[in-house]
């Protein structure tokens, strides 16, 4: 709550207005939907904002919010409080927008490069989960086409959206980070504006070196595996490949640079921060080195912070608060 004051005071919108709106609230919903792309049903967590109820003729933009490795649709909401956040900043004056925040599993919002072991993850894969087997473990694991077509599909059939790519927008923390831009970038007609906190946005990343101050990225399976560890490696390489063909063409840098080359017009705008204590922060330093050499317009921000929860319920004000200038303009 403090964040999202903070956020308002720096537009100039705390004060008169929020209190004259105080005392709205948004409401929150579950929906459960079948998605072909993964051949299974899911669950999402909706947020409407204060007058939807209210107002039967409006349309709203759409944000789709992304949870990280190990969470679910409800991490956002229960962890990161942002019903809340959107509360004040809603009332403050700020666009009202319905935001979406769906399950994705452990796998990173992307088309794996393999189709798992969906025999063994249904007899052990979700034992530690509060989610049934049945729907955490996938036959088919498309999961940006689940994000990009079968989930924009139904928001846009269920509820009153402003069903176009001027209003809607992606964002993410850590695995959900790098599932914002990189779907944002591969899907450039649908989504106008993507935002990372936290995120892996430079996988293959092994650091510089001190002695020609140049970037190091992994040159083999070997250094990729060496690079994420055992504990992470499993968790990554049945989505991304083993080898660095399949992770540079899921490279949010690379993805970014090809749309400039090919499709300019159609970047998204960019929002990424991330915390100086972050054991990604190079990452996010080497994809912003990356879109400037590109000459692509970006929001940057570094702020004291981890990689945890005390971080993110920081920071999604200034995402929610970019987001809903971005996708609710006219």
């Amino acid at each position: 709550m403090l964040a999202a004051l903070a956020v308002l005071a720096m537009l100039g919108l705390a004060g008169p207005v929020a209190a004259q709106k105080a005392g709205r609230h948004g409401t929150v919903r579950t929906d459960t939907l079948w998605s072909q792309a993964l051949g299974v049903r899911k669950q999402v967590v909706v947020w409407l904002p204060p007058s939807y109820t209210q107002e039967a003729s409006l349309r709203y933009p759409v944000a789709y919010y992304l949870h990280g490795l190990w969470g679910d649709e409800t991490n956002w909401l229960q962890l990161g409080k942002i019903d809340a956040t959107l509360d004040s900043l809603m009332r403050a004056g700020l666009p009202e927008m319905i935001v979406v925040m769906p399950d994705g599993d452990d796998g990173w919002w992307t088309t794996w490069n393999t189709l798992g072991d969906f025999a063994a993850c249904r007899r052990t894969g979700a034992a530690d989960r509060k989610e049934p087997a049945d729907s955490y473990c996938v036959p088919w694991p498309h999961y940006d086409d689940y994000v990009a077509r079968d989930l924009v599909q139904h928001v846009d059939r269920s509820y009153r959206t402003r069903a176009d790519r001027a209003h809607r927008g992606i964002a993410g923390l850590s695995m959900g980070g790098y599932g914002a831009l990189s779907i944002a970038f591969a899907y450039p007609d649908i989504f106008t504006a993507a935002a990372s906190h936290s995120g892996v946005l430079s996988p293959l990343l092994g650091g510089r070196d001190t002695t020609s101050r140049t970037t190091r990225y992994a040159s083999n399976g070997a250094q990729l595996r060496e690079g994420w560890g055992p504990r992470f490696w499993g968790l990554i390489a049945p989505a991304f490949g083993t080898d660095t063909a399949a992770w540079w063409s899921r490279d949010p840098g690379r993805r970014a640079t090809r749309l400039a080359a090919t499709r300019r017009a159609l970047l998204p705008r960019l929002f990424i921060d991330v915390g100086t204590d972050d054991g990604l922060l190079e990452q996010s330093r080497d994809l912003r080195a990356t879109l400037q050499r590109a000459g692509i317009a970006h929001d940057y921000a570094e702020h004291p912070g981890a990689h945890d929860w005390d971080y993110w319920r920081k920071h999604v004000a200034a995402s929610a608060a970019w987001m809903s200038r971005v996708i609710g303009a006219p």
